[in-house]
């Protein structure tokens, strides 16, 4: 097969490709709920709905089955009864178990899911018995990881040899370029005309669930809701509807991203996709959750992955990572935004410094008295609490603006490093709690400290928070950090880690699309959903 990332670039055109089905699981341990999860699943817009029998406490087949599969039904049924060594929790004999399904069957269930390691048993079982309309999906988890191309492609072919009316490969990610593997499948079933569920598991292998519909995956599963998930890392299926758009994913779409770790707190993937489809743009934005930033770009090299934000630990990779860098973002030494050339080459942006700038300059304004024609961080002494990416781009954007920088980190030879680089002194934090040379200072977080789930965390304590009239903190999950919290209790100005998301994204916005960012409506889709 193919290198990693030529996949999308040999999808067939759209008018080849049926559309990917959404699954929503019903894992309620009643009947009766299960039932009302089926029809949950109905009203939220789902194709069909999985029957975990696994999941029925005191299931009996025949008592239940003509209960869960009366008609009418809301939605087509695909019936699993996962054991035990598979990643279910059914624990008895095949034999109850494949009578079971093959009741299922004789109910009308639209699909039954039997694993590849019993498949030709259950064949043989059903000695030639299984109704036209019923699909038999062929099925083989790997909650490891996901095996080389090589591999894959031979249990391709031995699910295939079984008489499989659809194959199903879930992998785990170890690292998030084993998805391209799996996409690397999907498609070549895609050209041979072969239905195959394709998905990888855990944080790494979220992306598989999402683009399924570009690389031409039969279906996807998204759960009811939080906590409901039938694998690790499933989304919901009202996510995938209505934050991923996953109805207008097709070969076409382009594939924008947040590159990062951790990514899952971002608020990215909202704003963008509805900024997306409010100027009638085919793409979707999803979060990538990445360890090696240059082995990710690499692999992932199709122009159809056209441009990424860059977060949290990456930001300074990425400058040695793209192939052309804008001079600012040269000079601050860090990328928070990566576009893809129609040749392939990586550009980079830094769109922080101005949306984190002049978010704390309009803070300032706002509360404070400022002459109008200077920034009002002219002669102040500003500290930024951070070396990485976000603090180089404060720490520049600050010093252009006539302040006088403070570098302050955990590691000192890192707060040296940049102060040596924007000429101003470096502190340790623990410097930093008694650090007041005057009043009326500013402060920077830039920082995870304080950021989602560690919300009772601050990187400097409420004491010596008094000397500060300003307060920045990049941090904006939660909208309202222990930081800020206590900065405004001593009185001081404070500006939300919000504001800069807002404006950092309007300005990755314009360089995605060539277009300008829908200023009004991101503002007031990060206002209603943070």
């Amino acid at each position: 097969m193919a290198a990693a990332m030529s996949v999308s670039a040999v999808v067939p055109p759209a008018a080849a490709v049926a559309r990917t089905l959404l699954c929503v699981p019903a894992t309620a341990r009643a009947p009766r709920e299960m039932a009302a999860e089926v029809a949950a699943a109905a009203a939220l817009g789902a194709d069909l709905a999985e029957l975990r029998l696994d999941r029925l406490a005191g299931f009996a087949p025949r008592r239940d089955l003509p209960a869960l599969l009366a008609k009418p039904r809301t939605l087509p049924a695909l019936v699993t009864y996962r054991p035990k060594w598979e990643g279910g929790e059914y624990e008895g004999d095949d034999e109850p178990r494949f009578e079971a399904l093959q009741l299922a069957m004789e109910l009308g269930a639209e699909y039954v899911d039997i694993e590849l390691k019993v498949a030709d048993k259950f064949i043989k079982f059903m000695s030639g018995k299984k109704p036209e309309n019923c699909k038999l999906i062929v099925s083989s988890h790997n909650y490891d990881n996901t095996p080389s191309a090589e591999e894959l492609a031979s249990l391709l072919a031995q699910i295939q040899a079984t008489g499989a009316d659809i194959v199903k490969i879930a992998t785990t990610a170890t690292e998030i370029v084993d998805v391209s593997r799996m996409f690397q499948i999907l498609v070549h079933c895609q050209e041979k005309q072969v239905p195959i569920i394709g998905l990888v598991m855990n944080d790494r292998g979220f992306i598989s669930r999402v683009l399924c519909p570009k690389f031409g995956g039969y279906l996807t599963f998204g759960s009811l809701e939080k906590g409901k998930e039938s694998a690790p890392s499933q989304p919901t299926a009202a996510d995938l509807i209505n934050v991923y758009n996953i109805r207008q994913i097709g070969p076409d779409t382009k594939v924008f991203g947040i590159i990062g770790n951790p990514v899952g707190h971002s608020k990215s993937p909202i704003l963008h996709n509805e900024a997306f489809r409010s100027v009638g743009l085919n793409a979707v934005y999803v979060p990538f959750l990445v360890d090696d930033l240059a082995k990710f770009l690499s692999t992932y090299s199709s122009p159809d992955f056209a441009g990424f934000s860059c977060t949290i630990p990456h930001k300074e990779a990425a400058v040695r990572c793209c192939d052309e860098v804008d001079p600012i973002a040269r000079d601050i030494g860090a990328v928070n935004t990566i576009i893809r050339k129609p040749d392939g080459k990586l550009v980079g942006y830094n769109t922080d410094y101005v949306g984190a700038i002049s978010a704390i300059e309009d803070g300032i304004r706002a509360t404070q008295p400022t002459h109008s024609t200077t920034s009002p961080l002219a002669g102040r002494l500003f500290v930024v609490i951070g070396a990485g990416g976000a603090g180089k781009a404060l720490a520049y954007g600050a010093k252009e603006k006539g302040a006088r920088v403070v570098i302050a980190n955990r590691t000192f030879a890192r707060a040296q490093e940049l102060g040596n680089l924007i000429g101003g002194p470096a502190l340790t934090l623990t410097e930093l709690e008694n650090y007041h040379p005057e009043e009326g200072m500013i402060l920077a977080n830039t920082t995870a400290i304080g950021m989602h789930p560690n919300v009772n965390e601050t990187p400097l304590s409420k004491q010596a928070l008094k000397s500060y009239a300003v307060v920045f903190d990049a941090v904006y999950t939660p909208k309202e950090t222990r930081l800020l919290k206590e900065a405004a209790e001593c009185g001081a100005t404070v500006v939300s880690g919000l504001e800069m998301f807002i404006r950092q994204a309007m300005g990755q916005f314009e360089h995605f699309t060539g277009m300008p960012a829908p200023d009004s409506l991101m503002r007031d889709i990060v206002l209603r959903k943070t």
